[in-house]
């Protein structure tokens, strides 16, 4: 793919590590970046090797896991195309991978090298504003699949999630709060099946205590989820 070609598609795509750069930076990023492809099931990072490269996602799909040491595989998050992955090549210290990283999907990805990387986030402030930005999005993913695993019904552990979601990455819009959120991270995160999400998503859109798009969920208000017998 050339670089106005992966211009055009970056653009439709929308990242959110290159949110809010002008169109010459980030053709000056996107050009210092390795086109590799992955087939299903490759690892593509290794928890606790050298964090060495960042990935972005433009096709397919991809996902993290941690493995205890019991080695137990915990699914973690789910990458579609505009994400970016490896975030610990961002990190001035030499650090390692938090958590391993496989192919969902036949994909292609965007590949920097860490030193070509942070010459960047120096250069472009942004982009750091930016990983953060990312970084606090997991945080709060985290806290809230915490928070949905002590509660005990699949409803309540969905309708929690959804609902501290709300409070931490969500977004006022004239209808209420909106998430970008996939029924796979759902599901992830309330310790449920992606077919449980879809199923109790359909039950509260036709009640109106939501509203689902692709990859986006509407909560009118989202004190509603708390007040239901769910």
């Amino acid at each position: 793919m050339t670089t106005p070609e992966l211009l055009r598609t970056v653009a439709k795509l929308r990242p959110p590590f290159l949110e809010d750069l002008a169109t010459s930076d980030i053709r000056e990023i996107l050009s210092a970046a390795k086109q590799l492809r992955f087939l299903p099931n490759s690892v593509v990072t290794n928890q606790g090797h050298p964090a060495t490269r960042l990935y972005m996602v433009i096709s397919g799909s991809a996902r993290s896991f941690y493995l205890t040491q019991g080695g137990q595989k915990l699914q973690v998050y789910s990458f579609p195309p505009g994400e970016m992955f490896g975030g610990m090549a961002l990190v001035a210290r030499d650090s390692e991978y938090v958590v391993s990283t496989e192919v969902v999907k036949d994909s292609h990805m965007l590949v920097w090298d860490r030193a070509r990387m942070r010459e960047f986030v120096v250069r472009y402030p942004k982009l750091l504003d930016n990983a953060l930005s990312i970084a606090a999005d997991y945080l709060n993913m985290m806290i809230a699949t915490q928070v949905a695993l002590s509660c005990h019904t699949a409803r309540q552990r969905l309708a929690d999630v959804l609902v501290n979601l709300a409070s931490g990455v969500g977004r006022r819009v004239g209808g209420g709060i909106e998430l970008m959120v996939r029924n796979e991270d759902l599901a992830t995160a309330a310790n449920i099946t992606p077919f449980t999400v879809s199923r109790l998503i359909n039950e509260w859109q036709r009640t109106g205590i939501v509203a689902k798009s692709r990859g986006k969920v509407l909560l009118p208000s989202p004190e509603r989820l708390l007040l239901q017998d769910v």
